[in-house]
């Protein structure tokens, strides 16, 4: 595919940048309209003054490449090839809607367009688009991704680890600054030491310039030259666009913070303005075209609202449709002779799954930090860079947020990554992107992108690392819909989840108990793939159900055997999934030994004992002869010292007693 380095200005081409421009212009004069009379809700953000920027770069773009706008978007979508139409219902939270009316104005999407969607979180898109592009290159792809953001990104921390990431991988990425001189109501000096964005793009070695974004002609010429540079070695660049947004930051804005005479000076010099004088003076357009071209954006946009209002909504029934997946792959069968038992530990299970996963499928690929040259923090993946070569064995930086919204594009690319995350503590600094992209994506998308990611991360406390570093986090995010959360005790899960976590359509987390990593036993050696859906009964009993996972599993069947030595037949179950929870087996045991002793390594409060509590009080309250127990983690950060680490987390002993007054004994 050759690209053209420069606007050809034809009668046609100079028409259809003009017409661009004006219908976005109309479509949003129409969308101030409707929100004052309540038709459009939420925030509303308008592109005006804006629009050349869209209309010149979506010019230069191809039907393969692909863009990643900002919640400004609306001015991205149209000249993308969203149909007015659909963008209006989507606003309106119609059915007929781009995303199914699960996005609003914020979030516009369209896989047909390659349109992957706006985003409410200022730079949250940036990391997302270094992953679209890494999957792309990956797999041989000559498509380019834009990126769309505003200056007010560029302050934030995913702002520079997107363009690390892009340039230490050569990745090929247009990155498009919108700088319309103020981050919501602040201005681009009284937020930020250095004015110049571009100058902070050339600090990460890309190529970058500044071009005026009220000239349409200019955008579009810089944008098709970049392009044609990326095409020709494949690397990042970057547009810092300087332009001017005439209405308010967003509806609610009472634009205290500039007064009157500053927009209308901008006004005068608009683009559309601009554009429109420059065509007449030149003799490339007539007046009776324009007017042609104004009525028939007129037009077009009372077509579009009558039909967005006439517009079906999305029924009630199908408030969970897009949270997850429709269709989900069958779940794997056995081995149909199990093989000789071989001596391994959990570390190595875990390490010859990921082996395995990458030699079925060579879209699979393992990331973060210290996972290649150093082997891993806990040795999971030593080795594994000799073996598969530093693409699919990726060292990153020390970016969390940075290369998990890479993994999660690469994800949505084609690929099948696996991003590990050094520790659970860490995982806070990727929240935003985990929460608010790799789980919302499908569902505000209307289930046209999704997110077949696996996320690994090391979790627990009992090697005195103190409270910032022995964090039991997984309550948190199986508190999240939209994610898959797992938590493998023993060798066979710890082998056998990760491949079939790869072949889920949506994001996996799978947390790794530090305790467990050195724990050996028996696995066969033509261990596979295992279900990841049912909890799993331990240890039969009769007394009660003592129900745990990950590094309390086998604290808890300790725990069992010396109530055995009681008479105390505790049945242990192995929760396996605890986003979503199986109630079904959870009910079973309870109503069969109608106790309940929930053991977790979360704090007690806001815990997932606490939630597992309430299921078994809401479906089996009548079975039960006592209330519900919780044996967690005392409410204090981990103490380094290790008598009071052991005294904070749930031990053998702790558990006994628990089980023991639940039935009367001491």
């Amino acid at each position: 595919m050759t690209r053209s380095t420069k606007p050809h200005l034809d009668h046609d081409h100079v028409r259809d940048l003009l017409r661009g421009m004006i219908r976005i212009r109309r479509f949003e004069a129409k969308c101030a309209e409707l929100y004052t009379q309540e038709k459009i809700r939420g925030f509303l953000h308008l592109y005006d003054g804006e629009e050349a920027i869209a209309v010149g770069v979506m010019a230069a773009l191809e039907p393969a490449d692909r863009v990643v706008a900002t919640y400004r978007e609306h001015g991205h979508a149209l000249a993308r090839g969203i149909s007015m139409e659909a963008a209006l219902a989507e606003m309106m939270g119609r059915a007929t809607g781009c995303a199914g009316g699960r996005g609003g104005s914020m979030h516009l999407f369209d896989a047909a367009t390659n349109f992957h969607g706006g985003n409410a979180i200022v730079g949250g898109g940036l990391p997302l688009a270094t992953g679209l592009a890494l999957g792309d290159k990956m797999q041989g792809r000559s498509a380019v991704t834009v990126c769309f953001f505003g200056e007010g990104a560029a302050a934030e921390g995913e702002f520079h680890e997107a363009l690390n990431l892009a340039a230490l991988w050569s990745l090929p990425v247009l990155f498009v600054c919108e700088n319309n001189s103020y981050a919501m109501g602040t201005a681009l000096a009284r937020s930020q030491a250095q004015t110049d964005i571009h100058l902070k793009a050339a600090a990460y070695g890309l190529a970058s310039q500044v071009v005026d974004g009220m000239d349409v002609v200019a955008v579009e010429a810089a944008a098709r030259a970049v392009l044609a540079a990326m095409h020709a070695l494949p690397a990042p660049q970057f547009l810092e666009c300087r332009t001017y947004r005439f209405r308010a930051h967003s509806m609610f804005d009472a634009e205290l913070y500039r007064d009157k005479a500053e927009v209308a000076e901008w006004r005068g010099k608009g683009p559309i303005v601009r554009f429109q004088r420059w065509l007449l003076e030149n003799s490339l357009i007539h007046q009776s075209e324009i007017d042609v071209i104004e009525a028939e954006a007129e037009a077009e946009i009372d077509a579009a609202a009558q039909a967005a209002e006439a517009a079906p909504l999305e029924p009630v029934e199908d408030l969970a449709r897009h949270v997850m997946a429709e269709a989900r792959p069958a779940p794997p069968a056995p081995p149909a002779t199990p093989a000789a038992q071989l001596e391994t530990t959990y570390r190595e299970a875990v390490r010859d799954a990921i082996t395995e996963a990458m030699l079925r499928d060579d879209k699979v690929f393992l990331m973060g930090e210290d996972v290649g040259a150093y082997g891993g923090c806990y040795a999971v993946s030593k080795g594994l860079m000799a073996e598969f070569g530093p693409d699919r064995i990726r060292d990153t930086p020390l970016s969390e947020s940075g290369f998990t919204g890479a993994g999660i594009g690469a994800a949505m690319a084609g690929m099948r990554p696996i991003v590990e995350l050094m520790t659970v503590n860490f995982s806070l600094l990727a929240l935003d992107q985990i929460l608010n992209t790799a789980a919302t994506l499908r569902h505000m998308s209307g289930g046209q992108f999704g997110v077949p990611l696996v996320i690994r991360m090391a979790t627990g406390a009992g090697r005195q690392l103190a409270a910032q570093h022995s964090h039991s986090l997984e309550g948190w995010y199986a508190h999240i819909p939209g994610l898959r959360v797992l938590a493998p005790a023993t060798l066979e899960d710890a082998r056998g989840m990760l491949w079939t976590a790869l072949q889920e359509p949506d994001p996996v987390l799978i947390f790794e108990n530090v305790m467990l990593y050195n724990r050996a036993g028996k696995l066969a050696a033509n261990a596979g793939a295992v279900e990841i859906d049912h909890a799993m009964v331990r240890r039969p009993g009769r007394d009660l159900a003592m129900i745990a996972y990950g590094g309390s599993l086998f604290k808890t069947l300790e725990a069992a055997e010396v109530l055995a030595k009681d008479g105390i037949e505790a049945e242990v179950i192995d929760l396996r999934s605890l986003r979503p929870l199986d109630d079904a087996t959870i009910i079973a045991s309870v109503t069969r030994t109608r106790r309940a002793l929930v053991v977790d390594e979360g704090w007690r409060s806001g815990s997932l004992a606490a939630e597992i509590s309430a299921r078994i009080m809401e479906q089996a309250f009548w079975s039960l002869d006592a209330p519900v127990g919780r044996v967690c983690t005392a409410e204090v950060p981990i103490p380094y010292a290790r008598h009071l680490e052991e005294a904070a987390i749930p031990q053998v002993a702790g558990i006994v007693a628990a089980a023991r007054s639940m039935l009367g004994r001491r």
